[in-house]
């Protein structure tokens, strides 16, 4: 449209310089195509940073054994076959197997997308098909050391390390243009070719008919069809309209990064989202307590606040008090073998060091217990802390106080030990090291079958997706040596078992709900453990019970058309890869859908770019990933999402709907254009190119802003998404323009022919070329009454409250008010070739403007009436 229109400007211009005329429609041509391109810019141009703020990752200095010393070097001049030493707080710069580690953890959420830091094992062998998140023997470059220390051989480094691959995967995904890019470029395609049809008809059937010597006056229509058929506001009117949605959805946090994200987002139709943090809380939390004779659910799943109860899960009624020995000494176990710090932030409750160890005071917490209380009754003596190895840790304590609540508990023969030694770990673990069991008020022999027990309780927590952890205690009569841990750690007394996971956020259900009511599949990807990702995906309704998941290594061993085949019918994908998520989005698109992915880590980030909309985590996110999106969470959270493609629904709704109020208009004024030469005695135009621009740009232009604004239908969260593959003119849509127009030329051209006669007559006082005047007057005022009835296409606007959208009134008062300053003011009217109307020719131009508006409610009403015909038969 742009090319056509700089066609026109030149053609013009040549015309106006020959007849020695100051070139104001060429000016202003060239003036609309330069703001468009400068909107255009504005919009498309954006540097590729992802691949910058991968290279940020990588370790400016680090420590290497050179000619068997320890030194400093750049990471830059790592090769493999290097031995590095790391230790808490470095980032590692290359991939490496590792050599030797003491009780090293390192974070590697930036690629696998799970915060939980991952304990690392040298001496272990793994196979090659091992997942990227079990590889506990290796490190990655980007990934953080937690804690602890280690030495590796460096194996790869560069493009050849996971990070690199990830950032090869970025360089080969091309950006797609988005559905409303897509429908606007065919939008333009159609109005030019229409455009040059209607053109070279003019201008062969007039010089058939007059002969060259009207050519030039031909060309002159012909310049003023073309500038009438390009809706020279509508990128403006496009791009403003977006840009009010981003402001709409920063409101229900979601930022936008790429303006055409706003509408895609309405026409999403699968929304793959990661697991921690944006479908959960990514605070464990936990949810079951079970000893050998009670079992508890824990009631008050808002992250890490201490408030909540217990239900007992035989009487389904809540524990006002836990009684039972075992449940209060577990409870207390999880308090004194902890060291983790529950605190207020900024009226918040937040965890210093471990999640899971968080989750663990939390759970004491519900039962009124204080940790700094406790720290008055109670002495930490001797600590076998937790190692990936012993998978246990236990303390020793003292009593402080002379009276606590536990003393009884813990008095087998009468009197309390002077020493307690609380142990928490691997329920396998620990069950081996236990000889008796906690019961209600004694101990009992830990036989084979209460064992069995144990264990099918531990394996039935496991198998809903939860992390378990085991509890036992022993009285001690004097302190073990730090170095006695396997002695100390003899002899137990079994408590029970704690199933947690990361919790659900409350918002997420109704979410998924909502989602499925608007016809949009929610699927779960994720890195974490396939019964830990299903038993949340079937509790939040992202899939059926029993559904297919897939894992990683199950889709590695498929093929891309096999991955096609079932990606419909799979909701959950299990420990997958960067490479993985990559396929899984671009199966979705092979079958027609337009995907929305979240991601928050470095891996994610090619799946993120791949994807029609990338949405990234604004609290947890990387600055890869987030430079890889089109829309950043500002909250972490799932609901957000759907907020968003309710937004984008809405947007796409006000596109369409200011798109046939705009198009609706400027076939009617190409039709009169057209027309007027074969009905007027003179090869003549009522509209100059100037007039044009200015109905195209500021008679359509402010109302088309105002429409823009127009409040969300009732029902637009209840029915699925339109295609993303439908034509602009779909539904409707291109015969309402038509239609539109077609009257609007016959209601122009009545008024033409009868004006251009009342003007020439004898009688006539004012300019003959007022009739001119009066056609552009009516054109522009009638677009006003069409404002306030494109509104809704089955209401009638009597019966749309006006203060819903304000915007459209004042646009349409405004409008009114510049359009008679064209006529009435001097300057103006110099400038735009327009003539003073009186105030009868001026009442006709009002007469037949209302005309449009009458015809589009009669249609309604007609609409209605057949469609309640249609019920009653």
């Amino acid at each position: 449209m742009l090319l056509m229109l700089i066609g026109v400007a030149i053609v013009s211009a040549v015309l106006d310089f020959r007849a020695g005329a100051m070139p104001k429609d060429a000016i202003a041509i060239f003036a609309i195509v330069i703001l468009n391109a400068v909107l255009g810019y504005l919009q498309e141009s954006r540097a590729e940073k992802a691949l910058e703020a991968l290279t940020a990752l990588s370790s400016p200095q680090v420590t290497v054994l050179r000619n068997g010393a320890p030194c400093e070097i750049s990471s830059k001049e790592l090769v493999p076959g290097d031995v590095v030493l790391i230790e808490a707080g470095d980032q590692i710069a290359a991939d490496g197997r590792l050599l030797e580690a003491s009780h090293l953890q390192v974070r590697e959420s930036a690629l696998t997308g799970e915060a939980t830091p991952v304990s690392k094992r040298p001496q272990i062998t793994l196979s090659a098909e091992t997942d990227l998140g079990d590889r506990s023997n290796l490190v990655f470059q980007g990934t953080e050391v937690v804690s602890g220390r280690g030495g590796l051989v460096v194996t790869s480094t560069g493009m050849q390390t996971e990070l690199g691959h990830i950032a090869g995967m970025l360089q080969s995904v091309k950006a797609e243009p988005t559905p409303l890019q897509q429908r606007m470029g065919q939008l333009g395609n159609t109005l030019v070719f229409g455009s040059l049809i209607l053109v070279a008809l003019v201008v062969v059937g007039g010089v058939a008919s007059l002969g060259w010597s009207s050519f030039e006056e031909l060309l002159t229509v012909s310049l003023s069809m073309a500038v009438a058929v390009v809706p020279e506001g509508l990128p403006a009117v496009i791009t403003v309209t977006l840009a009010l949605g981003t402001q709409r959805m920063v409101r229900r946090h979601a930022l936008i990064r790429r303006l055409p994200a706003v509408e895609t987002l309405g026409s999403v139709t699968t929304i793959c989202s990661d697991k921690t943090g944006t479908l959960t809380q990514n605070k464990m939390v936990v949810q079951s307590v079970h000893t050998l004779t009670q079992t508890l659910q824990v009631n008050g799943n808002s992250g890490y606040a201490p408030d909540g109860h217990f239900i007992d899960q035989a009487s389904s009624q809540k524990v006002e008090e836990l009684s039972l020995p075992a449940v209060r000494l577990l409870l207390l176990d999880c308090m004194l073998c902890n060291d983790a710090v529950l605190q207020k932030e900024q009226g918040d409750w937040a965890i210093l060091g471990d999640p899971t160890e968080g989750a663990l005071i939390t759970l004491a917490g519900k039962a009124d217990l204080v940790q700094s209380q406790l720290q008055l009754q109670f002495e930490r003596q001797t600590e076998f802390p937790f190692s990936s190895e012993r998978k246990r840790m236990s303390v020793a304590v003292a009593w402080r106080a002379a009276e606590t609540p536990w003393q009884t508990d813990v008095a087998h023969n009468g009197t309390a030990p002077p020493y307690l030694l609380f142990s928490k770990g691997s329920p396998e673990i620990l069950l081996s090291h236990c000889d008796r069991a906690q019961t209600n008020q004694a101990l009992t022999p830990l036989t084979d079958l209460l064992k069995a027990q144990i264990q099918q309780a531990n394996e039935q927590l496991a198998s809903q997706g939860k992390r378990v952890l085991g509890f036992a205690y022993r009285p001690l009569h004097q302190l073990p040596d730090e170095t006695e841990a396997d002695t100390a750690e003899s002899k137990l007394i079994w408590l029970g078992l704690v199933g947690m996971m990361d919790a659900p956020r409350s918002e997420v259900k109704e979410a998924v709900k909502r989602c499925r009511q608007a016809g949009i599949r929610p699927a779960m990807i994720t890195g974490d453990h396939q019964l830990t990702a299903q038993a949340l995906a079937e509790e939040l309704g992202i899939a059926q019970l029993g559904q297919q998941a897939l894992t990683g290594h199950e889709l590695e061993a498929m093929s891309q058309a096999e991955l096609e085949a079932a990606v419909l019918n799979v909701s959950v994908y299990a420990r997958v890869s960067p490479e993985h998520k990559l396929r899984i989005v671009q199966a979705l698109q092979s079958q027609n859908q337009i995907v929305a992915m979240t991601g928050d880590g470095v891996n994610d980030a090619p799946a993120l770019k791949q994807a029609e909309i990338g949405i990234a985590m604004g609290i947890t996110g990387t600055d890869v990933s987030k430079e890889a999106s089109d829309m950043v969470l500002l909250d972490d959270n799932f609901a957000s999402i759907v907020a968003a493609a309710e937004e984008g629904r809405v947007v796409y709704s006000n596109i369409r709907r200011f798109v046939k109020y705009i198009l609706g208009s400027n076939i009617g004024e190409v039709l009169t254009i057209a027309l007027s030469p074969l009905l007027l005695p003179i090869v003549d135009v009522p509209l100059t190119p100037l007039q044009i621009l200015w109905m195209n740009l500021v008679t359509d232009g402010f109302p088309a802003l105002a429409l823009a604004v127009e409040p969300a239908e009732p029902n637009v969260m209840q029915r699925p998404p339109h295609s993303p593959r439908e034509s602009i003119f779909a539904r409707g849509l291109g015969t309402y323009m038509l239609r539109v127009g077609i009257v609007f030329t016959i209601i122009a051209v009545t008024l033409m022919t009868w004006a251009y006669h009342y003007t020439q007559a004898a009688d006539y006082s004012g300019n003959p070329n007022t009739w001119k005047t009066m056609v552009f007057t009516m054109l522009c005022l009638a677009q006003m009454g069409h404002a306030i009835s494109v509104r809704s296409h089955n209401r009638l606007a009597v019966s749309i409250s006006p203060f819903s959208n304000p915007f459209v009134w004042g646009a349409v008062i405004i409008t009114t008010a510049l359009q008679l300053m064209l006529i009435y003011v001097e300057p103006l009217r110099d400038f735009f070739g327009t003539y003073i109307l009186s105030a009868e020719e001026l009442a006709v131009c009002f007469g037949f403007s209302t005309l449009l508006f009458v015809w589009i409610e009669l249609e309604k009403l007609f609409v209605r009436r057949v469609l309640k015909q249609k019920s009653v038969d």
